[in-house]
């Protein structure tokens, strides 16, 4: 089976409590004297106690549109995927050169070459490393670049794989859009990027992380315009439709039964969810709908508490902090979920 080896988590460098960013959004997108209510509200049931930014918060207000923006992303994601990339191969005990496959992921920006090629040559990957960018998998993307990182390695036993994802989700913030989804976003999201190295099973060596044991996607039926991009001249606008906690609640435990039960599994056997921050509602439909005993996603709420929802990097960072501060029973089972734009949900059966 496929063997994590590590997962290193970063962070953008500016971080700002919740405040200091509402009072930031109420400059940049609610007209000049306009009743500001809404936006403090929306800000205050996030549940988020501060973020990290890739700018100093003065700096979102002199972003002028969206090539500004996308030029800070390419620029700060090749930084910061670098450094990622490299602290998760030191963890592992690997180097560069060890790295036969990089995934890169990533919803908010765009870049050709790519952000893995770009940092190929800085991180001293070989010339011939095989690299697999995914573009518009939103908030599912670090679990499904698990799950594509896991196909791959078991074809391969004996290489070694990185999952890189980098969101820079500050930068799609749309000024002068006052609507609700895009005040909702501002409330919610944050910068950061993780990096996970994981082994085929002829190269495991001495990595004690978690084995992933088996992946499933799940694309919902008539739910494609519920999440996503519009994509404007301003760059990408954000869409978040109120209906998505109802559609958890619809179909994810049937989804999640499903696949434990192809294992003999039940979800009562499951030791520890690694279940990606969507938001507070999200998160309520998620136990709700599964039926969660008090305080299983704990660590998933620290999370979004203390840095928000960082699309695609965030349910590795719960990972990580999983491994870190509640490492569950050797042997026992584990489940990585996330959902995103399709609508979607990827889930990752794991072995601790």
């Amino acid at each position: 089976m496929t063997r994590i080896a590590a997962v290193h988590g970063a962070l953008a460098p500016h971080r700002h409590t919740q405040p200091e960013i509402t009072d930031m959004v109420a400059r940049t997108c609610l007209p000049e004297g306009s009743d500001r209510r809404v936006l403090d509200r929306l800000h205050r049931s996030a549940k988020v106690g501060t973020r990290h930014m890739t700018l100093p918060l003065e700096q979102y207000e002199e972003l002028d549109g969206f090539g500004a923006a996308n030029d800070v992303f390419i620029t700060a994601a090749t930084d910061m995927g670098a450094k990622a990339v490299r602290e998760a191969l030191r963890t592992a005990g690997l180097s560069a050169a060890d790295v036969d496959l990089l995934v890169f992921t990533s919803v908010t920006g765009i870049a050709t070459p790519s952000i893995d090629a770009r940092l190929a040559g800085r991180v001293g990957l070989r010339p011939d490393v095989k690299r697999l960018p995914l573009f518009g998998l939103g908030c599912a993307g670090g679990a499904a670049g698990l799950s594509r990182m896991h196909d791959y390695l078991l074809g391969r036993p004996d290489h070694v794989a990185v999952l890189l994802s980098v969101e820079l989700c500050s930068l799609t913030f749309q000024r002068d859009d006052a609507s609700l989804a895009n005040l909702v976003a501002t409330g919610l999201f944050g910068d950061g990027a993780a990096a996970v190295v994981a082994c085929g099973a002829r190269r495991t060596g001495e990595a004690d992380g978690p084995t992933i044991v088996d992946t499933r996607s799940r694309l919902y039926p008539d739910t494609g315009g519920i999440m996503g991009w519009d994509i404007k001249d301003s760059g990408f606008q954000v869409v978040l439709d109120p209906e998505i906690p109802d559609v958890v609640r619809r179909f994810l435990a049937d989804d999640v039964q499903g696949f434990l039960g192809d294992h003999g599994l039940k979800p009562k056997d499951v030791t520890a969810w690694v279940c990606h921050p969507g938001g507070p509602k999200v998160l309520e439909a998620v136990t709700e709908s599964l039926e969660l005993p008090d305080g299983a996603l704990d660590v998933t709420w620290r999370h979004l508490a203390d840095v928000g929802n960082l699309s695609s990097s965030s349910v590795l960072h719960v990972l990580r902090d999983t491994l870190a501060t509640r490492r569950p029973p050797t042997g026992t089972p584990g489940l990585l979920l996330a959902m995103g734009p399709g609508f979607a949900c990827e889930l990752v059966l794991l072995r601790w």
